[in-house]
């Protein structure tokens, strides 16, 4: 039986080269995002893999549950989560929409402690399994008009940090990933070029990296940056 891979918001972006990634490495991959029409497209495209597809918005509680159920009927251990799925809403703490704050945190946090609570004794049961928290640079500092989105990175950081003390005697590993500018669909639009950006297959590459350490050593972070320089 092939090994199972848990990737949220995987339809595009980082979470579409996870899929890819893991999957071309011969993992199955059970995957999550809003847009179930993008979902299909990246099943056909990478067959024969064995890919499990599910419609969720992880800002909704019960939507994440769902998910979580979904991935336990498949009564599988889980040996890699990467709580992937997150927003983008520019804007400046004093003075946007509160909304704001409340769909990043609900997106980008709620639902990675969501899913982890959910599926922590699945991804125990694989043994040597790991957490991947796709955190950003704007965990590890704040940049203009990014107020709440920094906001709801620097907790998902501080989860991620808290879950890692709480798991290091059970083999299960946890890495923090913090990719700086990357060529998604949240740069649409920019005059940039593309050599000025991270590519996403970079970031799976880095997190494949992680992964593939012997079972005595763990990534606990991972910081990646356009060479460049940030954005």
């Amino acid at each position: 039986m092939r090994k199972l891979v848990v990737v949220t918001g995987g339809s595009k972006g980082i979470g579409r080269a996870l899929v890819e990634k893991f999957s071309g490495e011969g993992y199955d991959v059970a995957v999550c995002a809003r847009n179930l029409a993008l979902l299909e497209e990246l099943t056909a495209t990478l067959e024969p893999a064995a890919l499990h597809i599910f419609s969720a918005d992880v800002s909704r509680k019960e939507e994440v549950e769902a998910f979580g159920d979904f991935v336990l009927a498949l009564n599988r251990p889980v040996s890699v989560l990467v709580n992937n799925a997150g927003v983008f809403i520019p804007g400046k703490l004093l003075e946007e929409d509160e909304q704001n704050l409340r769909v990043q945190l609900d997106t980008n946090v709620w639902s990675a402690y969501y899913l982890t609570r959910k599926l922590i004794s699945r991804v125990k049961a694989a043994g040597c399994a790991h957490i991947f928290n796709i955190c950003s640079i704007a965990s590890l500092a704040a940049y203009p008009h990014s107020g709440s989105y920094s906001v709801s990175k620097f907790a998902l950081l501080g989860f991620s940090k808290s879950l890692r003390e709480e798991l290091k005697e059970t083999g299960v590993k946890v890495t923090s990933v913090m990719p700086g500018a990357t060529l998604t669909d949240s740069w649409a639009g920019t005059d940039l070029p593309d050599t000025r950006f991270i590519r996403a297959a970079d970031v799976a590459e880095a997190v494949w990296a992680a992964f593939r350490l012997s079972p005595s050593a763990v990534m606990e972070e991972i910081v990646i940056r356009p060479q460049a320089g940030d954005l």
